[in-house]
């Protein structure tokens, strides 16, 4: 099993529950931040010391305070960990389970990706097991991410599309905002070419049908 882990979650309670999770499979050396620059510093002098860490466990959103941050979520300390240390086990532990942006950890190289929830815990354990053996572990509930039914081709356009139409706004507003910011294509025509397109490829009767299926895959 994994011999030394950081946990980095700006809540001490959840510090305190996965570290309660990380003695149950024995592990002796675990260290807790609070801070994404104080996880990406500690984990950089235990590289220039020799002691690296196995493994890293760390939430996405963090709650912004009085000290100001160079990185400021998880989402941004684990491209730079892969970045500068591909090898390096990081495990995901979030409430965010949005399926645009786990495909994006996804494709950084993330070792794991486990929803805080009821089960979370229990899930963390079967994840941090799951990396120790060289495998991958994402929750069930967004494992939808990786298989065919999600592998749409939507691309940011659609995203800033369906965003406006889930704000309530009328093709005429969105074709008037998207012109106004430079956003091509921007005529009527075309966002109701592209809408229609996105009701076929999400299986949607209409559009509110559009916005909840939408909102179920994580796409806004």
């Amino acid at each position: 099993m994994f011999k030394k882990v950081l946990i980095a979650d700006d809540l001490g309670s959840i510090n305190q529950g996965v570290s309660s999770i990380l003695k149950d499979l024995k592990i002796k050396n675990i260290y807790k931040v609070q801070y994404c620059d104080d996880a990406y510093l500690k984990i950089k002098k235990a590289v220039f010391d020799k002691e690296p860490f196995d493994l890293v466990i760390t939430d996405l959103s963090f709650q912004a305070d009085y000290r100001e941050q160079t990185l400021n979520s998880g989402n941004a300390l684990i491209k730079v960990l892969k970045d500068e240390y591909p090898d390096l086990n990081i495990i995901a532990y979030s409430v965010d389970d949005r399926i645009e942006m786990i495909r994006g950890l996804n494709d950084v190289g993330l070792s794991a990706f486990v929803c805080k929830g009821r089960n979370g815990l229990i899930e963390l354990s079967k994840a941090i097991k799951n990396v120790y053996e060289g495998k991958r572990y994402f929750s069930p509930k967004v494992a939808s991410a990786f298989n065919d039914k999600s592998n749409l081709e939507i691309d940011a356009y659609d995203i800033k599309l369906l965003q406006n139409v889930s704000k309530g706004l009328s093709q005429d507003e969105i074709s008037a905002i998207f012109k106004s910011s430079g956003v091509s294509p921007s005529s009527l025509s075309s966002i109701e070419k592209r809408l229609n397109k996105l009701k076929i490829q999400l299986n949607s009767k209409n559009t509110i049908h559009l916005i909840a299926t939408s909102k179920d895959l994580g796409l806004i």
